[in-house]
């Protein structure tokens, strides 16, 4: 996602009838400061730094509020613990098998290597497409290193 000013985050949750509140800007302007993938744990730490009284479920609740009014989207769930998308261009992620770290990989990329793209929004059985995710699973260049004896 591209980062907004503070008048644009007002103005964003003002659209999606969210009040703006000092916690929640702070939380999405440091998760705008991260790169990849954060979990919110990740996030609690650095948030914490700048409210110190503020808990891992505050984080947790604003984070799924933000993904609820679109302001976030989740990389995909199968990840096994929730995992927010700063990246608001089309795009696709590697995934590590072994160390979980999830990279993006842009579409065009991912077509050079025979990805696909869907041709329509309606798929068989009516499924209505709302965005395609394709999630690569292998091991990343460190977990392919010969563990050191």
């Amino acid at each position: 996602m591209t980062s907004l000013s503070a008048a644009a985050f007002r103005d964003l949750c003002n659209q999606q009838g969210l009040a703006v509140t000092h916690q929640r800007q702070v939380i999405y302007e440091v998760m705008q400061s991260m790169h990849g993938h954060p979990s919110p744990e990740e996030v609690f730490v650095q948030v914490k730094e700048l409210v110190p009284a503020i808990s891992l479920a505050t984080v947790y609740k604003n984070i799924h509020i933000f993904l609820a009014s679109g302001i976030l989207r989740e990389v995909s769930p199968h990840h096994g613990s929730l995992r927010v998308e700063m990246n608001s261009h089309p795009h696709h992620h590697l995934v590590c098998t072994q160390c979980r770290n999830i990279q993006d990989i842009s579409e065009a990329e991912l077509l050079d290597f025979g990805g696909c793209r869907p041709a329509q929004q309606t798929l068989p059985g009516g499924f209505l497409a709302q965005r395609l995710s394709v999630d690569v699973l292998g091991l990343c260049p460190r977990c392919q290193q010969p563990a050191s004896s």
